[in-house]
């Protein structure tokens, strides 16, 4: 490990402080730093007295909260994409139709990049996929039950295709819509993400739909 990254006050075994204790505005200038910094260079280039520098806040509080690199970054990820889970089972409460659920989830997923694009290229630039499963927010019950939940149901009242499972069709729609959104703005794209809306539904809705 990098000595400069390893502050000698703070004891291995110590345990860490949970984020949320942490002051509101101290927290945001980290997620606004790691997402600056791990979006624009290689991980392994960061470096944690970078973020601590960026951020304003001493490297033994990094370790203090988050203990190493790949915990600072899966926290920032999953906090991130807690807060699209969220607004996406709002905009989804009341909504019967399948399809229209479908285009529901899509249109909320390009609204938030369009306003968050650091946050799909630590996605898919940053963090493996071998680790997606570490995040906390890809085993939420509310994001399950707002997004597979309703690819099951649907393939059970032949909506969706029920010829594969309904993770296939998951790994379908986040399949397309991640390699879509990380290439937009990877292209420095000057249109938004949201005005390809209704032909990226028209493609993703004949791959989902049954046949």
């Amino acid at each position: 490990m990098n000595t400069i990254d390893t502050p000698k006050l703070i004891e291995e075994a110590a345990p860490l402080a949970h984020p949320k204790d942490m002051r509101k505005a101290t927290l945001e200038r980290i997620e606004k730093a790691v997402l600056e910094l791990f979006t624009t260079r290689d991980f392994n280039n960061v470096a944690l007295i970078e973020v601590a520098r960026t951020a304003n806040v001493s490297l033994q509080t990094i370790y203090k909260y988050f203990g190493s690199k790949e915990q600072l970054v899966a926290y920032v990820l999953d906090a991130t994409l807690s807060r699209l889970a969220h607004r996406m089972i709002d905009h989804l409460e009341g909504i019967e139709d399948y399809r229209e659920r479908l285009r529901k989830t899509l249109w909320v997923m390009l609204d938030y990049f369009d306003k968050h694009p650091k946050v799909i290229l630590l996605l898919t630039v940053s963090i493996p996929a071998s680790q997606y499963q570490d995040l906390p927010v890809y085993e939420s019950p509310e994001l399950m039950g707002a997004f597979l939940g309703m690819l099951k149901d649907g393939q059970q009242k032949g909506v969706f295709n029920n010829s594969v499972s309904s993770k296939m069709l998951l790994d379908v729609f986040m399949g397309v819509f991640g390699r879509v959104a990380q290439m937009h703005f990877l292209r420095k794209e000057q249109n938004r993400l949201i005005d390809q809306f209704d032909d990226l539904f028209a493609i993703l809705w004949g791959a989902l739909k049954a046949h």
